[in-house]
């Protein structure tokens, strides 16, 4: 049996690749956090820049850092789950190798945690865009309180808790683990943590959202996924299948696929408000993933969420919809209000 077992309360899982320039901000913000009974698993997902040294001089000076190589790039999700199964805490949060904690942040987010004792819990964050700094709330009113997650699905003309898909906002008891809703769906490149929170909302059994904001976020960086305009952008499209045909065998399916469906078509209108931004054959893959995409949706339940949108987006829709499309599809994890 390992010694750490009987230990360690935390396990911090970090992925990092290629962010030389903002590993070092994490890993000092790390070394605020340090407890004894605190983990951080340092997972480099094969990072060609300097970011394996300056994680090598991280796992020296942080107590508690262990440093993790992948021998191939894996992408976020796979180096999550490799942190995830390399971890021995009782509890398990999340940071991004290019964002920031603040000082004892994980310990606050523990004691609010323990005390409630609910499966995880869901807490504020500060984006940080170059110098400007921005409050984002989870959206969940009911603060400090045990609440059903799958309560906090709907309604569906509103964002909530499930358009909050940061992983790096909240605390997981083990116990999601051992129940297979931590780990993340590992061919998704982007949006991998859409079809994770869905889960998560649909298949615990108890979470709170607590006013802690101690995670600092970085928007519009150039190594963000968010920012690429390659193929990676697509996945959108495979995780929101994924989350519709799961969400079709749910019990509740009649009430959530609204929501689906809704946040879905925003996730498209998004992606094609953006589209110049992705190279031309991306673009038209878009277009046509897209399309059939809205054709695989229920139908009945389409038009509704169209009749509900506001007329641009639903005209932009409707068109889309009526384009020939080649079938299939191929997801970014920025918020977006449905």
């Amino acid at each position: 049996m390992s010694r750490y077992i009987a230990r360690v309360k935390l396990s911090v899982i970090v992925p990092f690749y290629n962010v030389q320039t903002y590993a070092p901000d994490a890993l000092r913000s790390l070394q605020a956090n340090t407890r004894d009974d605190f983990e951080f698993i340092l997972v480099d997902d094969c990072s060609t820049d300097a970011t394996p040294e300056i994680l090598e001089r991280g796992a020296r000076d942080i107590p508690g850092a262990r440093l993790i190589r992948h021998e191939r790039n894996g992408g976020i999700a796979k180096a999550r789950n490799t942190g995830i199964d390399a971890s021995e805490g009782e509890y398990l949060a999340f940071l991004d190798g290019d964002d920031w904690t603040a000082p004892g942040h994980f310990e606050r987010l523990l004691t609010a945690t323990e005390r409630l004792g609910c499966d995880f819990v869901r807490n504020d964050h500060v984006q940080s865009t170059g110098s400007a700094r921005t409050i984002h709330r989870v959206p969940v009113a009911r603060r400090g309180e045990v609440l059903r997650p799958r309560d906090a699905i709907l309604p569906a003309n509103r964002s909530t808790s499930v358009d909050y898909p940061f992983p790096c906002a909240g605390l997981y008891h083990r116990r999601l683990v051992d129940r297979g809703l931590l780990h993340f769906q590992e061919e998704l490149r982007t949006a991998e943590d859409r079809l994770w929170i869905w889960r998560l909302h649909r298949k615990a059994e108890s979470f709170a959202a607590i006013s802690e904001l101690g995670i600092f976020y970085r928007r519009g960086i150039p190594t963000s996924l968010t920012q690429v305009g390659d193929g990676r952008q697509l996945d959108f499209a495979v995780a929101y299948d994924l989350i519709l045909k799961e969400t079709a065998e749910d019990p509740d399916a009649a009430q959530l696929l609204p929501k689906v469906v809704r946040t879905y078509c925003a996730m498209i209108s998004h992606h094609l408000a953006r589209v110049e931004n992705l190279e031309p054959a991306v673009a038209r893959k878009l277009r046509s993933t897209s399309a059939a995409a809205l054709k695989r949706m229920p139908q009945d339940v389409l038009r509704e969420v169209l009749a509900g949108m506001d007329s641009e987006r639903a005209t932009r829709l409707r068109r889309l919809r009526r384009r020939p499309s080649a079938g299939g599809s191929t997801g970014p994890t920025g918020e977006v209000a449905a």
